[in-house]
């Protein structure tokens, strides 16, 4: 019966399709950005590299972490993109601007303190303001490692 339609192919391929559609997995997390201001090391070390001063990548766009990502320490050396996709006022983010950022420190022992407390990720003042306006205190963002 080789003239025959099979039905369950179309089936298949309308399940198939729905599923395509409507469930896109997200490789990406969502999260808080906070910055912070030079100095980024002086007497003190960083959590992550102590005084190495050659940890920073020299486009300054590095970040310490915030406990949700912390991970004790295994966040160190870490490089994610980070993208703005939303804040308290609107017209704070740059949504073309993606960045790629390494974790230099811990957020809750660095030498400068973070604009706003409890943040994801704290990128340096070059980091935010390359995502973001650097006049707010924290904006919302996807990252992925």
């Amino acid at each position: 019966m080789p003239n025959q339609r099979r039905p369950w192919r179309l089936s298949l391929f309308i399940v198939f399709f729905l599923v395509a559609t409507f469930f896109n997995p997200s490789l990406a997390d969502v999260g808080t950005a906070a910055h912070y201001s030079p100095p980024y090391l002086r007497y003190a070390a960083t959590a992550c590299f102590g005084n190495d001063a050659s940890q920073f990548p020299t486009d300054n766009l590095f970040a310490a972490a915030g406990d949700g990502i912390w991970d004790n320490g295994a966040s160190c050396g870490r490089q994610y993109l980070v993208r703005c996709i939303s804040a308290a006022t609107p017209g704070t983010c740059n949504p073309s601007q993606t960045i790629q950022i390494r974790i230099v420190d811990r957020a809750e022992t660095s030498v400068s303190r973070p604009s706003a407390n409890g943040a994801t990720i704290i990128l340096s003042n070059t980091a935010f303001g390359a995502i973001a306006n650097p006049s707010a205190a924290s904006v919302n963002i996807e990252f992925q490692q």
